[in-house]
């Protein structure tokens, strides 16, 4: 017999009429925008930004998502756009109150509100697979409880679909980079978002992580409160990180400095990093004195080698040794490996790895205008793969890319001024993959995601 999740993936109905909302919604985008450019409106980009944060708002899902990714790359995208996208992250047109009821009473039967001493129907932030609603628990406890929205499983499963063949057309008309692996990658990712059993595992795993820091905190998941479609948990108070931009650069630099360590040492200690680094999720308390971190739905747990890889290719190019690198890249999966595409590989390793190469106080882009930031580099690399290529990029590494340029993305934003390579450096004492591999088994056993979910490669 199907599980109501099963149910809710697998229903044709369901993906047809997503299909067709999707169709409607971007169409009628289309025409507003016409509209708008015909009466030569003076906020036209304005309204254009509107228009289409409204659409893809409505849709939701994995489409919603890449606007929230496209929104977070400073200067990639016109200002109204850039301001009306941000707003996707936490502000997200929200479900009403007939949903939520239905919800809840699915999810912990038609006695629910007798398991809150408060609930509040009204979402305090809206997203692109769910929203939060804050609560009270009964014993005084403030709550986010988080609510999957309605068909989510076959929503998404029509998005991939069409993901995976807007992929295809580009590897055809674009046969530089094979996209296969990446579709895979993603595809796995977002189903795993859906999953918040594995959610409140991935939070419990971070919780141990850092339970020694008073300057990062996890919320506690209630697993009472919680099921495969709603998570329920600690609600940490925050500001957002774009309230500190204008902070003293003291300021700047610290709230740099712990979201630097609280991505980069799971990754060096146990192999996991926060694969979805948006602006939303994170947030602030006080003068920047304590980090939250929020929304572990997309938490990547990579093989040993593959950390190896970035650490090897790292020390590599320190030292200018080329075959270090080729071999270093062989550990993330590249094959066929070419001399010609060892060098097209590192032009793009040199813009990732190009703070941490230099062992003095600098910005990110050291100069480079946040609008022009690696531009130059995507350029050189989709030439040379044009006339060097074909090239297939590893599944394991389509996570670590994003997180990383997202990670990247904040620090732009805050113009934090650091010595990157002393805190990758500390984050590297006494580095060894046989040293992460007992650690990681260890870390993920103790929270039920070493033979699934997770721990998958």
């Amino acid at each position: 017999m199907a599980t109501d999740r099963d149910r809710e993936r697998d229903r044709l109905s369901g993906r047809v009429a997503r299909f067709a909302r999707v169709g409607v919604g971007l169409s009628g985008a289309a025409a507003s925008f016409g509209a708008n450019r015909l009466f030569a409106a003076s906020d036209i980009d304005g309204r254009n930004a509107r228009v289409l944060k409204e659409a893809l708002g409505r849709l939701k899902g994995p489409l919603m998502k890449v606007a929230q990714m496209f929104a977070t790359i400073p200067d990639l995208l016109p200002p109204e756009f850039a301001a009306e996208l941000t707003e996707l992250q936490t502000n997200a047109p929200a479900m009403g109150p007939g949903f939520v009821r239905r919800r809840m009473a699915a999810e912990l039967g038609p006695q629910w509100r007798g398991r809150f001493a408060e609930f509040n129907e009204t979402p305090a932030a809206a997203a692109s697979l769910g929203q939060v609603h804050r609560a009270i628990a009964l014993d005084g406890r403030p709550l986010a409880v988080k609510l999957q929205y309605p068909e989510m499983q076959s929503a998404v499963e029509s998005d991939l679909g069409q993901l995976r063949a807007v992929l295809g057309v580009g590897r055809r008309l674009f046969g530089a980079i094979d996209t296969r692996e990446i579709a895979t990658e993603i595809s796995a990712r977002i189903r795993e978002e859906l999953d918040y059993v594995h959610e409140a595992r991935a939070m419990a795993l971070y919780r141990d992580f850092f339970a020694a820091r008073t300057d990062i905190a996890v919320p506690a998941a209630y697993p009472s409160l919680s099921t495969g479609r709603l998570l329920t948990m600690d609600w940490l108070e925050g500001e957002g990180l774009m309230a500190f931009t204008d902070a003293d650069q003291e300021v700047r630099n610290r709230v740099a400095k712990t979201l630097f360590e609280a991505w980069w040492t799971p990754l060096t200690s146990i192999g996991v990093i926060h694969g979805d680094p948006h602006l939303g999720n994170y947030s602030f308390t006080g003068q920047a004195q304590r980090l939250n971190l929020l929304d572990f739905g997309c938490i990547r747990v990579f093989p040993p080698a593959f950390v190896g890889g970035v650490v090897k290719l790292y020390r590599a190019m320190i030292a200018g040794d080329r075959p270090g690198e080729a071999a270093a890249y062989r550990a993330w999966g590249f094959k066929g490996l070419t001399d010609d595409l060892v060098d097209v590989l590192s032009i793009w390793a040199r813009f990732i790895y190009g703070p941490l190469l230099d062992d003095r106080v600098r910005t990110v882009a050291d100069g480079v205008s946040p609008g022009a930031y690696g531009r130059r580099e995507a350029f050189q690399v989709k030439r040379a793969l044009e006339d060097k290529g074909p090239v297939t990029i590893p599944r394991e590494f389509v996570f670590m890319d994003r997180a990383a340029i997202g990670l990247g993305a904040a620090f732009l934003h805050l113009a934090a001024e650091l010595n990157w390579r002393a805190l990758f450096e500390a984050s590297l004492e006494g580095f060894s993959e046989d040293a992460l591999a007992e650690r990681q088994a260890a870390a993920l056993a103790a929270r039920g995601l070493t033979d699934g979910g997770a721990a998958r490669t």
